[in-house]
């Protein structure tokens, strides 16, 4: 048995089927309706992650969660300087089940320790169905379990698979994103704004953003929405081809910021199998590195927690 079956903790609700690997950072592996995967594929086997390795150096695969980082960084500490790896480190260790999943077989609690810093994240999944579809609802707490205070900062990583000619649906107020990063600069450089649906490409073409391209596309694309209002605190992706509407919701006062990675086969950038995904992230922060500080910036005190929750809704649409 490979080792990603080992451990498998399924949720479910009629034709919904939720795979959780607690073993591998908590990872949330699949998310299957009936036949149709909604996640992006493993690019290489799921094995144990070391504490320094790449994001892209493992199965860049699922739904991780990107704590106390995003981007690899050094931080400044009350007793020195912590090094937070690619992605942070919570995909990286072995989370433990919180709770007596037998009650309530369909939701599983898990809670995963940071390597770098003394904070620990518990996230609780609660999988129902619907009559337009199916909800997966998730409360997240964040524990300083320390003495000094800690820095941090959250992204949820869905990746969703995509195909040619999905849509991305953002509020109507939002007309423009920061640009984080984008392959061969062909949105810009790091800190531009760009422009929503509708882009103009460094090449002075335009593109819609909205509109997902060919896996041959080669794109990998990353952006931010935010702070967000009240009424901006959505987003979607339509697949008409599997007849489905998956939206994001989250708690703009909580998690004012919206992370969006677009990828057509642009990353990763050794040879090999490419990601063809789009990721829609709820965040704490508009940048990918805790390092980099602003008025989002967020320290919990020794002994100190923080809540916020987020919702995925999977909605049937006519195809």
């Amino acid at each position: 048995m490979a080792i990603a079956e080992t451990e498998n903790v399924l949720i479910r609700a009629g034709k919904c089927v939720v795979t959780v690997l607690p073993q591998f950072g908590g990872k949330i592996a699949s998310i299957r309706i009936g036949e149709c995967e909604l996640l992006q594929t493993p690019l290489a086997p799921i094995v144990p992650r070391t504490p320094t390795m790449g994001f892209d150096e493992g199965d860049a695969s699922g739904w991780d969660e990107c704590l106390p980082s995003v981007a690899a960084c050094k931080v400044q500490l009350e007793d020195g300087t912590a090094e937070i790896a690619d992605h942070g480190s919570l995909w990286r260790t072995r989370w433990a089940e919180v709770g007596d999943r037998a009650k309530k077989p369909d939701s599983i609690s898990l809670a995963g320790n940071c390597l770098a810093l003394s904070l620990m994240l518990e996230r609780k999944l609660t999988l129902s169905e619907t009559a337009r579809g199916w909800r997966l609802n998730l409360l997240y707490r964040l524990n300083n379990t320390g003495i000094t205070p800690m820095p941090w900062s959250w992204a949820a990583h869905p990746l969703l698979a995509v195909e040619k000619g999905d849509r991305i649906v953002l509020p109507k107020s939002i007309r423009s994103l920061r640009l984080e990063g984008s392959g061969c600069g062909r949105l810009g450089k790091g800190g531009d704004t760009v422009a929503w649906p509708v882009a103009t490409l460094a090449d002075g073409s335009t593109v819609d953003l909205s509109i997902a391209e060919a896996s041959e596309s080669g794109i990998g694309d990353k952006l931010f929405a935010g702070p967000l209002a009240a009424s901006e605190n959505w987003c979607a992706l339509e697949r008409p081809s599997a007849g489905l509407r998956i939206r994001v919701s989250l708690d703009s006062m909580a998690t004012p910021y919206l992370g969006l990675w677009i990828c057509y086969g642009g990353w990763p950038e050794r040879p090999g199998p490419k990601q063809v995904c789009v990721a829609m992230e709820p965040a704490t922060a508009p940048v990918d590195s805790l390092a980099v500080t602003g008025p989002w910036s967020r320290v919990l005190a020794p002994g100190e927690w923080f809540s916020w929750p987020m919702e995925v809704e999977i909605e049937r649409i006519e195809r």
